[in-house]
């Protein structure tokens, strides 16, 4: 049986979204059904800018004392802050770091859910410990996530059956799937969710009403407009750095993103113009060889 372990996220930062209009506020921002957030259920959603390109992505989950926490990355949690509050206006609403009061963990592998009391179903959620926790929303093989109370949380999930793990293992799982974290293999004000698998993992909902940059993501998807896929790669060499052009007999035909080492050969992602996946390679990046490869989840 393989060990249940945890990974403190502490570049994860948790931003309250609370008052009387928080659910319809967040409704008319994100990409993903606010609606669909509850005691039971946690969702996975990006804010955009009017033109559809990547702000932020982030998990919500239902506060143990209503409202919702927004599971985000830390350094970037004030310009988030920052651009909820723009949209404000004269909605009660509070939007307040709370990230010193709570501790985000991932949970590796799909035998986390049974370990947490859930089923396997992604952003299925349960109370836990004066906390939160649920199976990721994007893709139940990532595992699950928790948001805790800062102060005893060791002691939680220890008492869960859960022991410390290594932070590359959880990288290498990540990139493995091939799912993107945030501004790490996402380039603000400039990506398309579509090319980074939103649609597949969960992270758009397209019965919904309009939010910000609605009109060019369902574009996109309506009249197939989407010509470069966010993909798993193996790398051969040395790991280039993020930003590295993909190069194909010369030609750049793509650029990596996030990357770790793991052995002989390194795992990453890497955006690639899907007109060249079928030539077969090689691929290089800064003298590495690249192999990229089409997740098990993607539809393309």
């Amino acid at each position: 049986m393989r060990e249940n372990t945890y990974v403190v996220l502490e570049e994860r930062g948790v931003l309250a979204v609370a008052g009387d209009d928080a659910s319809p506020f967040l409704q008319g921002l994100i990409s993903n059904d606010i609606n669909k957030v509850s005691g039971e259920r946690a969702i996975h959603a990006a804010l955009l800018t009017p033109q559809g390109k990547y702000l932020h992505d982030f998990f919500v989950a239902e506060a143990p004392d209503g409202g919702f926490l927004l599971d985000c990355e830390r350094t970037r949690l004030d310009d988030l802050a920052k651009r909820l509050t723009l949209y404000k206006l004269r909605s009660k609403v509070e939007i307040s770091d709370h990230s010193d009061q709570w501790l985000v963990a991932a949970l590796p592998g799909v035998q986390a859910a049974a370990a947490l009391g859930l089923a396997g179903e992604p952003g299925r959620a349960a109370a836990q410990a004066g906390g939160v926790a649920f199976v990721d929303p994007r893709l139940a093989a990532l595992g699950a996530r928790a948001i805790l109370p800062r102060d005893g949380a060791a002691g939680v999930l220890s008492d869960l059956g859960f022991s410390v793990g290594a932070r590359t293992d959880y990288d290498l799982l990540r990139l493995d799937l091939g799912v993107p974290d945030g501004s790490r293999d996402m380039v603000i004000d400039k990506s398309i969710l579509l090319e980074s698998g939103f649609d597949e993992l969960n992270g758009v909902d397209w019965g919904k009403g309009c939010y910000m940059g609605q009109e060019l993501t369902a574009r996109t998807k309506y009249r197939g407009l989407i010509k470069k896929r966010l993909l798993p790669i193996e790398i051969e060499g040395a790991l280039p750095e993020a930003g590295t052009p993909v190069t194909l007999d010369g030609k750049e035909v793509g650029e990596v993103r996030s990357t770790a080492p793991t052995g002989s050969v390194g795992r990453g992602l890497a955006l690639i113009r899907l007109e060249h996946l079928e030539d077969g390679g090689p691929f290089e990046a800064a003298g590495a060889r690249i192999t990229p490869h089409k997740p098990d989840w993607a539809r393309f």
